[in-house]
Parts: C-alpha cells; structure tokens; sequence
C-alpha cells in the first residue's frame, strides 16, 4: 500500500504543510554551480520540492521556470559579476508577470559587495547571503533562515482554474490548486466533464522507464523534433520524480536536461508524487485533463523510475513509451517487466554501452513471445535503439517517426499533420567512441605498469646494492683479475681462481651483475659523468642542437657558492639506483626534478595576468604588466559571454556580464587590439588564453591575429604600405572602420593595428600570404586551455556536445600537425578548475592525469603518432595549502613520463610534463583578505621548488573582484622576490633528497593509482562521467571542504580563528572594485556590431561551409580558420549548434 501524502513526514492535509517549491541555478554565463548544488540539497533536506536548473541560466530561463512550476522561491549563485544587472532584471520581469511574490535569494562569495547586496534588498531580492553569514549562521541555518522567509511570505494556493493557456501563472496555479487538493469531490466531477468536453482528441503521451535510463533525454529529443517537424504545434509536458520518504523533500531534476524548454511553445509543470512506492502522482489523470482541456495539442507525461512490475502509466496516457537500457540483467529478467507487456513503443536507450546489441536481439524477442507475434519481422516490432545524449542521433530520429506514425493509426489521428519530414535512411544509432572498446581500460594497466615500475626500481636496487658489496669484498681482497667497476668478468676467470673462495665470489658477482638490466648498470654508469656536470663550475648542454652554458652556482652575499642543482652524495650504488630511477636530477627521465636540467636564464616563470572590460583596457593592462621585463607572458582571462561563446548585447543579464571578471572578445579585430604591441612571433612573446567551450573559434582568432601582424611587418619592411593603405581605404568605403578606442600605451608601437577589419589575405599575393602564414604558425608561443572533459566533470563552460567538443579538440590537434605548430600547446589538461570546483589535491591530479591519458587515447585512435602530439599538450594546476600540493608536479611528471616511455613509446620530449601552476583561488577569502597574499606566497613557494614551467599568483582582491593593477603588481612580486631575492631558491631542486618530500611522492603517486583503477572500474574517463562520478566526488569533497570550515576544524586564519575584534575587520567595502563600464560595455556592443554589418555580404556563405565541413566530418579547426574573418563569436557558435549540439546539462 502506498503512503499518501498525509503520511509523509512533517506533513499533513492543511495548506499550511505543502511542501515549498524552489528553482535553484547558477547565473546566466556562470559554471560555479558547486556552491548552488549544496544549497539545493540542504533545501531539500528542509522538506522542499526543488527544481534545480543548473548552470547558465539566464533570467528567463529562471523565471519561466519559477512561474510554470508555481515556485515559493527562487535561489541563485552568481560568482561571475554583473550580479546587479542579474538580480534587478529578474524582479523586473516577475513583477512584469505578476509573479512578484516569488522571494529571491543569491550568493556570490565575496564578489557582491555589502554595498552591493544592500542596494539589491532594497529593489526587491529577498536576502543575498555573503560569506559572513555563512560563517556566522552555519550552512544549514542559512538554508533554514532561506526557508524561513520564504514560508512567511508565501501566498495561499487559491480553488480557482484557469480557463485558458495564456497566462501561465494562472494555469500553474491552477495545476497547484488540483496537487494540493482544494476542489472538493463534487466541484472536481463537474470540472473533469467540462474539461472531457473541450479536451477533444488531444493525444497524450506517457514515457516511464527505470531510472537512469535517459527518459529526459530521450523526451527532450522529441521535443525538439515535434519542435522542428510541427512549427506550430503548443505542447505541454508533465514530468513526476519522487517524494524522498524521510524528509518529504524532492528533487525534481528534469528541466535540468532539457535545452527544448527555452522554446515558447513549450509548458512544462514538475511534480512530486507526495506518496512512496509509486510513480505517479495521485492528482495526475486530473492535471493531464486540465492541460489537455486547454488547447496543447499534445500533452507528454514523463513518470518517475520505476521498477519491474510498475505499469500504471498505461492507464493515464493514450500511447505509452518504455525506456530501458541493457543493465537488466539475466535475458529471464525481461519476463518480468511488466512494460514489455502493456507498452506501445519501447525505447532501448544508451545503445552504445557494452552489450546493447544483444539487449536488442532479447528484448525483440520477449516482445514477439509477449505478444505471441512469433512470425514478425524485427522491423515491425515497436523496439528501438537510440543514443538520447548524442546530437542528431538517428535512431532517436527513426524511433521519432515510428512514433507520429503508430500513434496517428492508434488514435486515428490526422495522419498528414502528424506527418514529420525527416530523412531516416540511416536507422540506427551510430555511436561515436571515443576512445575504442579494446582499449577502454587504459588507467588500470597504466596503474598497474606504474606499480611495476615501481617494484622493478627496489628490486633492482637491491640487486645493486648486492653487486657493490661483492665488488668491494673482491677488491679488498686484491682480486687480480678485478674488471671495471660494473663489468663482468671473463668467462674463463669464473673457473681458474686458485682460491676456491675468491672463485665463488667472482661468480656471485657475476650472477648479480647479470640480474641487473642494461639500463640500471648504464645509469650507474653514467652517473660519474653526470654528477661532474652539475657540480663544475659551469654546465653545458645542447637543446634542439643549441649549446647552453652557464655557472653551477650563485654567491651568496656570505660569498658562498651555492649549488644550482644540488646532486646526492650517495655511496651506495643500490641507493644511488633508486634515486636514478625514480627520481634523477632536472631534465632527466623520469623527470620527477623537473623537464629542463636548468631554470630558462634571464625569464622568470612569472605570468603577466590580465582580463577586464574592453580589449584596450586589458591591453594596457599587459603592457603596464610587461614594461621593463625580458619576456611577455601573457595570461588571458575572458569574460564569462566570451566563455560561453556569445557576442555582448543590451540584455540586461548579457549586458552586466560584459567585460566583467575578464576581456570582452567577440571578433578577431578585438583579438587584434587585445595583443597590439607584441609581436606575436618573437620567442619572447608567449600567450596564453584560458577558454574551453568556445576554444576553437579564440584560437582561429588569435592565429589569424598573429598571422596579420606578419603580413603587416613584411607589408612595412618592403615599402608596400602605403599601397596596401589604399586598398584598406578602398575596401571600407562606406563601412564603418574599426580603431583601438583611446591612447596606445607606454611600449604599444601599433603592431596589429594596421589591419584591423581587413584579413592579410586581401592585401598580400597568395603565395606571400601562404608563406607568412606558414612560417607565423611554426613560430607562435603560447597555450589554449581548451580542456573540454574537466569542464564536463567540473567548470561548465561547455557548450558543445562532448563529442563534438572532443572533435573539435582532435581536429585542432591534426591541424597542428598538418602546419607544424611546434610552440603552441593545443591543450592545457587542466587540474586547476576541478580543483576549483571543491576537489582535494589527490582527485585533482587523479582526474587531470586520467584527462591527459584519455585525450591521448583519443588522438592515437584519430591515427595520430604519439610524437606528433604529445609535445602540444600541456598540463595546469592549482596549488594550495594542503601537505600533497608540495609533490603534485613531482608525481605528476613521474607518471607521465613512465606511461608515455613505458606504454606508448614515446621520445623524451613527448615524455615531459609541462607543469604550469596557479596560486588557489579557492583560498582567498573575503574576510580579512589582507591575509590572502600570505597564502599566495606559501603557494607560490610550493610551485618555485617544484620546478613549475610557469606560474600565475593570484591578487589578494581577486576573492571580491577583478584585481586592480597595484593587486596584480603585488601578486607578481610575490614570486619575483621568491625567484630573485630567497636564498633557497638560488638552488633548483631543493626538494629533492628531502624524507617527508619522497614519502609524500610515493603516497600521493599509489593514491592516485587508486583513483585511476577506480576510474577504470566505471569505463574509463568518459564512462566515468556518464555516471556522474566525477562530478559527484568532486562535490562531495566540496562539501566536506565546507563543513570543516564552518564548523572550525579545518583553522583558517582571519575566516574561522583569529578573527580580529568587531570594528577592526578588513574595510572590505572601500576596496577598488573593478568592473566594466556602461561605456566600455556598449563600444563593445557598438563594435560586434560594425563587424557584422562590415562583413555582412561574406558572413552567411563561409558560415555555410563550416557547417558543410562539419557536417562532413572535416577539420572543423581548419575551416573556422577561414570563418572568424568574417564572423564573431555569437554567429559561430549558432552555427555550430546546428551541426554539433548543444552541451545538455546534467545533476
């Protein structure tokens, strides 16, 4: 017997107990949703029905929500900036919809100010929490105090209905008013008959199947379909998810996967069965009644999961729909499933899992003895396979026209309106794998290749230490015959000894000798050598056939000689293996010092970071970073609408996002104005560019930026520029003519302004622009971060389908290999933003590493040789105070470097690491945030010793804003003074030799072993993230992270202990905020603008090739090269979604 709704915990029939309903997201063009995804659980565990919406949600995506679900409140997370903007249009338009009851609440960190959140309460938001309430009240009396305040201010469910579908907050009302009960017996007969009447032949839709089957997915795909085959076809979705028992809370999580419902056709009501054991709600026949009775013209009812003998759906709906996956078991299993029996379409979803097609062979054959059809053809039997989450899946296509077809001959419907014109000539789904089935279990023999590596080391060490002492007790006995140290004797001095003990020691010697391999006595060997290198007075070593040289030592104003690379001083030769194979001096395998034998003389790894408003602006920024330095490192930050690939508009929740936390880049002449200055080719000049989703168009940018500033210093250098001036004249007749808005700065000499709204192309012969372009690509410095599997695991900017993502990545790659991009990282495989996300360092690394090796994976399976690409990947992490973050480099390269060797045969520099760090974000904290350069600086010592190729440290104001150029400067300081002024720091490998350093190493190294075997256990990385694991344990750690905070067992100074007395807390009010004008927002808006209209006649036809290209499985990358001449951002990405899909987001 199902418990009802009464019987539900802290529950009953009155008004007064119904549940609160909330929408939960993250803000429009913001990934930050682990903070928001711990809210949502604690709100639920309050008793409240939560529709969470995930990330990027822009306001009317929350407010149509919030409206159609009858929603109490709506809790959002903004950590992205335009905040202000956000909030105050989202209580425009809920007063617009006369939805001004709905409470709002927010968060943002520290990035909302007090000034801030006191201005947005005053307009109208119910409360915005900041980090001192979080600290004051708790987590879970914050949530209480949320809950609170939203059940004082709600507003009564009234008995009345609506009688037509065209406001939306009267039929969500209504639908409310039907769930909670409010029409006695009498009035509900009288209004079923009425609907009965009007609701004619509107044909209802019923999809159930187990959970985590896809039913979302596979009913967001027909959505689109009945979308795009029917334009003017109104639909009306309800979907159930259950009651949790314990708190009478639920997680309505549907809307989440649905990108269909942005589409103003579309009414969508989540509902909580408010009864166990069942999935479906009790007023449900009612509330399909009453939407069928207002004109939709197809109702589509999605139910819970359900369980073998669950079929009552069947009863409420006209055509039923059953979505299973082959996880069923046993073939006899299938006996059981009542849905086999009573559905009219049945769904195999998942298709590309291991096993699917035999699923298909049992499930049509249960079906045909089910229903005693044994004579009928696979075809004619209602079973389909698809891949729901894959864009454009055919077989979801097919299955969607069998659909309108069996259910117009059902129904008797018009069968030439429910007609769809879609091409189906191919029927089943093609999955796209990844990574090939044979090799799915790459981390685990990884894992265990390493763990044997490992056991190899200490054997062989042993066995060394063996043969010295052997050596030494022959030598001491004056052995005449003695060789070499670590040569054998010849064979016939093992037998004519005349000293019977002299003799059985030769040949125990020998025994051991030959025990150890050719690479240990090699090592042992060389090491004389070695260790001479580094402890002369100068070193010598040749790099791409290029002698280096410099000093061994630095003095010391005691005038001490203090060595650069500090050797060991090890006697004993199995010791000395031990430290040779697992560890080396700087630049040699297995690279656990470090890739390179010394430190680049004369550049530090500092990087020049800056992002902010308009391209000129954060181009100042650069060249104010840069001035008097050897070398232009620069770090680039967008803004989160370039980040999610879009073009800066007046909407107010765009419009505050623009420019704000990062550069607004929409077109390739803002890239041009971004790097005017530098040149682009000089070895010098190194960029690099942190985006993800929208990676490939940034980079067709910049590649094209760098290309022009050639074409425009050889235009120059051979007296052609006055002629090509009057071509750029000729061509902007009558267009509007881009320029860099305001004075260049100090070091700008214009480089790359000379072509702005022009492509090289135009102004240079072919063969002259080939060459160029040739020879820029071959010479360009710098990394994209274009790391698409951890911001599905972590950050979210993805925007892409996966695999139309991971495409895109490969073909980038292939391109770097068809035009020899030898100096530019094509990925950056980054641990920094998992870490961001609430990851500890061990999963952190784990799951960067197993990144790496997927992509790596990939790549051979697209036919790349492993020395082809390995050189472009690249490797960012996030640093922080943890003991692990002193040895993350240090295992990290020693795993690379061993797999790489090991496993996949790569040459030494394929097999370096590059380790790139940056200071935690994570660690600074609003509160006292004076403090937060004292981390920084601890951080960035962890990365200095542990021979970090480069290193971003961030500004102490960064927990609040953008930093300020005097917070950027002091943040650079910070390792300057660590690089040139710490004693220590005068030596390169001062870890090494340390006890607790090597101990840490090989415990961090076995830890993350695990994680890959436990990776490996789920499918590999992207099986891994088909299940959410990932994602889930990364949130969980957050949690954990959280709750030490705040309850005080985790002592952070200044946040938890510490706290200085009332009156005298950092002013963090009166700090510089930096954030984007109005001004700077609308040059930016003014510009995209220009470029269309400017390049409006080549625009549409270079967009249809890039479709074409995608379409036929070209080189997307190759093509965009082409595209962003003549288009911005916003354009490209519509296009690509046509042809690629939309990222569908998850829980």
């Amino acid at each position: 017997m199902s418990t009802v709704a009464d019987d539900l915990p802290g529950t009953s029939s009155s008004q007064a107990e119904v549940p609160l309903r909330f929408v939960t997201a993250a803000s429009l063009f913001d990934g930050h949703d682990a903070a928001i995804n711990i809210m949502r659980r604690l709100i639920q565990a309050q008793g409240a029905e939560v529709v969470h919406l995930g990330h990027n949600r822009s306001v009317d995506d929350i407010v149509r929500a919030a409206i159609q679900e009858d929603a109490d409140g709506i809790a959002i997370s903004s950590y992205q900036g335009g905040h202000n903007e956000f909030f105050r249009y989202m209580i425009d338009r809920l007063r617009e919809a006369g939805a001004e009851h709905i409470r709002v609440f927010g968060g943002g960190g520290g990035t909302i100010t007090p000034e801030e959140i006191a201005a947005l309460m005053d307009y109208g938001v119910e409360r915005i929490y900041h980090p001192h309430d979080g600290m004051e009240l708790g987590l879970n009396d914050m949530i209480v105090d949320l809950v609170q305040r939203t059940r004082a201010a709600r507003r009564p469910t009234v008995a009345r209905v609506a009688e037509s579908a065209e406001s939306v907050t009267a039929v969500a009302e209504t639908i409310s008013a039907i769930e909670e009960g409010l029409f006695d017996e009498a009035e509900l007969l009288r209004l079923r008959k009425a609907w009965q009447m009007k609701a004619g032949k509107v044909p209802v839709i019923g999809i159930t199947g187990t959970g985590g089957a896809g039913k979302s997915s596979v009913t967001d795909e027909l959505l689109n379909r009945f979308l795009g085959s029917f334009p003017e076809m109104q639909i009306a979705v309800i979907a159930v998810d259950p009651t949790r028992r314990r708190t009478g809370g639920a997680l309505l999580g549907d809307r989440i996967r649905m990108n269909s419902l942005r589409s103003e056709r579309i009414f969508m009501r989540s509902i909580a069965t408010r009864r166990q054991h069942r999935a479906t709600s009790e007023m449900l026949g009612d509330e399909i009644l009453y939407l069928k009775s207002l004109g939709f013209d197809l109702v589509i009812v999605e139910t819970a999961g359900i369980g073998q003998s669950d079929s009552e759906i069947v009863d409420l709906v006209d055509y039923s729909m059953y979505v299973m996956t082959s996880d069923y078991g046993a073939a006899s299993q299938l006996e059981k499933i009542d849905m086999i029996d009573f559905a009219d379409l049945i769904v195999l979803n998942k298709y590309d899992k291991r096993g699917a097609e035999d699923a298909l062979r049992d499930i049509r054959k249960q079906w045909k003895r089910n229903h005693l059809a044994f004579e009928a053809s696979n075809e004619d039997v209602p079973v389909y396979p698809t891949i729901a989450s894959q864009f454009n899946d055919p077989g979801v296509s097919w299955m969607f026209v069998e659909l309108c077809r069996r259910l117009t001959e059902k129904l008797d419907l018009d069968a030439d309106s429910w007609r769809p014109e879609l091409d189906v000539s191919v029927k089943e789904p093609r999955a796209m794998a990844v990574i090939p089935g044979g090799r799915i279990r790459y981390l685990a023999e990884i894992a265990e290749e390493g763990r044997q590596v490992n056991r190899h080391c200490d054997s062989q060490a042993e066995v060394a230490s063996r043969v010295q002492h052997l050596y030494e007790a022959l030598r001491l006995l004056e052995d005449p015959a003695l060789p070499a140290a670590l040569d054998a004797y010849n064979a016939e001095e093992l037998t004519v000894a005349d000293d019977r003990s002299l003799g059985v020691l030769r040949q125990r010697y020998q025994e051991s000798l030959q025990s150890l391999t050719a690479e240990s006595i090699r090592l042992l060997k060389i090491w004389p050598d070695l260790k001479a290198g580094v402890t002369a007075d100068e070193y010598r070593y040749t790099v791409r056939g290029r002698e280096l040289t410099g000093s061994n030592y630095r003095e010391s104003l005691s005038h001490q000689k203090i060595p650069k690379i500090a050797a060991p001083a090890f006697n004993d030769w199995g010791e000395l293996l031990k430290f040779l194979t697992r560890e080396n001096l700087p630049g040699h395998y297995p690279y656990t010092g470090g890739v390179f034998p010394y430190r680049r003389l004369g550049e530090d790894p500092t990087r020049m970071f800056a992002g902010e408003g308009t391209p000129e602006r954060t181009n100042r920024r650069f060249h104010y970073l840069s001035q008097g330095q050897a070398a232009a490192r620069l770090s680039t930050a967008f803004d989160s609408v370039t980040l999610y690939g879009e073009d800066p508009h007046e909407r107010p929740d765009i419009f505050g996002k623009v420019g704000n936390s990062g550069v607004s880049i929409a077109t390739v002449d803002d890239m041009k104005k971004l790097y005017s200055g530098f040149d682009l080719c000089a070895p010098t000049t190194s960029v690099s560019m942190t985006i993800n989703g929208p990676a490939p168009m940034i980079l067709a940018f910049f590649m094209n930026t760098a290309i022009d500033q050639q074409v425009e210093k050889y235009l120059r250098e051979t007296g052609e520029w006055e002629a090509a001036q009057a071509k750029i004249d000729n061509y902007f007749e009558g267009r509007a003519r881009p320029t860099y808005i305001g004075e260049l700065p100090p070091g700008n000499d214009g480089l790359g302004l000379g072509l702005l709204g022009i492509s090289g192309d135009k102004l240079v012969d072919a063969e002259t622009y080939a060459r160029i372009r040739a020879e820029t690509l071959a010479s360009v410095r710098g990394t994209v971060q274009a790391d698409i599997l951890k911001e599905d695991q972590a950050q979210n900017t993805c925007i892409f389908s996966t695999e139309f993502a991971m495409k895109m990545m490969g073909d980038v790659q292939q391109f770097f290999i068809d035009n020899k991009v030898r100096n530019y990282y094509s990925v950056s495989i980054s641990g920094y933003h998992i870490a961001e996300a609430g990851a500890n360092p061990i999963s952190q690394l784990a799951f960067t590493l197993a990144n790496g090796f997927t992509i790596v994976e990939y790549y051979l399976a697209r036919g790349m040789s492993i020395d082809d690409f390995a050189p472009n990947l690249s490797f960012f992490f996030s640093n922080g105070m943890d003991p692990e973050y002193t040895v993350i480099g240090r295992v990290a390269r020693r795993i690379w470097a061993r797999a790489m060797r090991e496993r996949y045969g790569a040459s030494p520099r394929s097999q370096k690491l590059k380790y790139h760090v940056q200071t935690s974000g994570r660690s600074l904290h609003a509160q006292e945030i004076s403090f937060n350069d004292i981390r920084t600086t601890l951080q960035a010592l962890y990365a200095l010793f542990d021979n970090c190729n480069s290193l971003h440290t961030n500004a102490f104001d960064e927990a609040i804003t953008t930093p300020t150029e005097q917070s950027v400067r002091r943040a650079v300081a910070i390792q300057l003074v660590i690089s040139r002024e710490l004693g220590l720091n005068f030596c390169e490998n001062p870890w090494q030799g340390s006890f607790i350093i090597s101990e840490l190493t090989d415990l961090v190294e076995e830890a993350v072993y695990k994680e890959f075997e436990s990776i490996s256990d789920r499918g590999g990385v992207l099986g891994a993230m088909d299940t959410m694991y990932q994602r889930g344990k990364i949130q969980d750690e957050s949690l954990y992270y959280e709750s030490k905070k705040h309850d005080g067992s985790l002592p952070l100074i200044g946040v938890n202990t510490f706290l200085p007395k009332e009156g005298q807390e950092d002013e963090v009010h009166k700090l510089e905020l930096i954030r984007s004008s109005e001004s700077e927002k609308m040059d930016q808006i003014r510009q995209v603008r220009e470029f269309q209209s400017a390049h409006r006649e080549e625009s549409r036809s270079a967009l249809r090739r890039l479709q074409t290209v995608a379409r036929e499985r070209g080189n997307v990358f190759a093509e965009l090269m082409e595209t962003v001449k003549y288009n911005s951002l916003g354009q490209i990405s519509g296009a690509l979604y046509d042809v690629g899909g939309e990222y569908r987001r998850n829980m």
